[in-house]
């Protein structure tokens, strides 16, 4: 039996950690930009990175968002592909897993 709370808890620790990342990584975009050209050719580079982070951080999300769903309709741990349980080693790795090993 899976311990559900527990991947929740952990679910809404990690949604909270992406929300404060993907704010600072907001909060530094909006920066004026450099006057300085060649500084502003990196801080540009920077930016590429952070939106970048910030789109995954935001997929991340998604998943937690749907996981918590699947929470809240009694499916988590359940492979959406055969119906068998899935293992709590992989809900350790990856609490948003949608798919047990044998059908990954």
């Amino acid at each position: 039996m899976i311990d559900v709370k527990k991947y929740e808890q952990a679910l809404l620790a990690r949604k909270q950690e992406l929300d404060t990342r993907l704010h600072h990584i907001e909060k530094d975009l909006d920066r004026p930009a450099n006057t300085d050209i060649e500084d502003r050719a990196t801080e540009r580079e920077d930016d590429e990175v952070m939106e970048s982070m910030g789109k995954s951080g935001l997929v991340e999300i998604e998943a937690i968002d749907a996981a918590l769903g699947r929470i809240e309709a009694g499916t988590f741990g359940i492979c959406i592909e055969c119906g068998d349980e899935i293992s709590a080693d992989r809900l350790d790795i990856m609490p948003t897993a949608t798919k047990c090993r044998k059908c990954m």
